[in-house]
């Protein structure tokens, strides 16, 4: 893989983007998921599907990219036994990023464009709905979104940019905890807590569980290649359980943040919290209303998920971007304009989804962004992390002794021989009978 030396000497900045930025997709859609699965259920749910299950196979998936020291294409290849045939699985993966991508850079273009309407002062005039039934804003901005990732990605400029979104997301971490301290004065504070925090377990079904499976493996990006990018990072004198720990922990450290936030703001302002995608942005515009310099507050802290947005935007596209020259042999500037076009394309479903390209995929009231939503979050994530599962533990794949050898090299916490049930038996029965119960049960229509 390309720059892997320069970029193999940034572990700290490579963990901090791998939690942050990652951690930006739970500030998004983890308060969504949570209002409309009942709160506190959904949190407790979620927590537990990151330690028993998004933990194992975070660990599997570094472990595999470390191991393997090639782009999610070629990973399984590079360790399969002789005669198997897990490469296919790599196609999987590359499939998963292009869907990924399909939805995120218009969700990044609407960050955008709510900075844009903050640092301009014309934030008092508009709201979600209005935005995306806008068709020139929606493709004017992905476009702006597409063409920046690529342009940066074509040069090769991530080194510098990096440093300044390093900087970045240190700053939205800062800021998203003086606005969470300044959520638990509102009024409404107390009513949103006990609806983020307190589980009732009343409210939890099947479908919570299946939704708290899903947005773990969305929230930690694992099953799809992302985290094995970084695992191929990561020096052998850092052994990957502790790694793990460590990303779980500023993800879910910026999706409660998100919560606390959000949820006093809605039982203030009397916001409905299972708006679906609008709640991170109309709640967000409501607090910075309300409060003294709120346009500026505003500006700053969309400035900061852009840049967030952003990082996992090229994250992604280089990982689309090596597959595609790995399959292809391309130069980097004609694979950067191959696939950025191919992006585009792709994600005006999207981005005209709401106003010209009407698809109701499922439920009434769905369109495009739960299609691919559906197509990320309910299948490639789950299967791609069951085959990890299955390819890690078993004699018919890597091994669970080629597994352990190479989660256990270096300094941190281990793999333990007691655990061994839980990666070879527990992980993978659960997620498929999670997934099994997701698909029969789902809402088609």
């Amino acid at each position: 893989m390309e720059n892997r030396e320069r970029l193999g000497s940034r572990l700290g900045f490579i963990m901090l983007s791998a939690g942050c930025a990652i951690g930006c997709g739970n500030v998004w859609k983890f308060p969504w998921m949570c209002g409309r699965n009942g709160g506190g259920s959904f949190m407790l749910l979620y927590i537990l599907c990151l330690l028993m299950l998004g933990l194992p196979v975070m660990v599997m998936e570094f472990s595999v990219g470390r191991a393997a020291q090639a782009s999610p294409i070629y990973m399984y290849q590079r360790l399969e036994k002789p005669g198997h045939k897990w490469g296919v699985f790599g196609v999987f993966s590359l499939i998963g990023n292009i869907a990924l991508m399909a939805f995120y850079t218009v969700v990044t273009g609407w960050i955008f464009y709510y900075f844009v309407k903050f640092l301009t002062g014309s934030n008092a005039d508009f709201g979600f709905a209005q935005m995306i039934a806008d068709p020139k804003v929606n493709v004017t901005y992905l476009l702006i979104t597409v063409l920046v990732a690529f342009l940066i990605l074509s040069c090769n400029l991530q080194g510098g940019l990096e440093q300044v979104t390093k900087g970045m997301m240190i700053a939205l971490l800062v800021l998203m905890l003086v606005l969470a301290v300044h959520s638990l004065t509102f009024a409404g504070a107390a009513e949103g807590l006990r609806f983020y925090l307190v589980p009732n377990f009343s409210a939890i079904d099947g479908s919570v569980v299946v939704a708290a499976m899903n947005q773990a493996f969305f929230s930690l990006s694992v099953g799809m290649g992302g985290m094995a990018i970084f695992g191929s990072y990561i020096g052998k004198d850092h052994s990957l359980v502790g790694e793990s720990l460590h990303v779980i922990f500023l993800d879910t450290f910026v999706a409660v943040l998100a919560g606390i936030i959000i949820f006093p703001a809605c039982f203030t302002y009397d916001l409905e919290v299972t708006a679906g995608p609008s709640l991170l942005f109309d709640t967000m515009a409501s607090v910075f209303t309300h409060i003294p310099g709120g346009r500026w507050w505003g500006a700053l802290f969309f400035l900061f998920m852009v840049f967030a947005a952003l990082s996992t935007v090229l994250g992604v596209c280089e990982n689309i971007l090596a597959m595609i020259r790995e399959l292809t042999g391309w130069s980097r500037p004609k694979g950067c304009a191959v696939c950025g076009v191919g992006i585009f394309a792709l994600a005006l479903t999207t981005a005209l989804g709401y106003s010209v390209l009407h698809f109701q995929p499922f439920a009434p009231g769905t369109a495009w962004l739960d299609f691919w939503d559906f197509v990320v979050s309910n299948n490639v994530l789950p299967l791609g992390s069951l085959v990890l599962a299955l390819f890690c533990c078993n004699r018919f794949g890597w091994g669970w002794d080629n597994f352990v050898a190479e989660a256990n090299t270096g300094k941190g916490l281990k793999v333990r021989p007691w655990m061994k049930p839980i990666f070879c038996y527990f992980v993978p029965a659960a997620i498929l009978f999670i997934y099994l119960y997701g698909m029969f049960t789902f809402t088609w229509r």
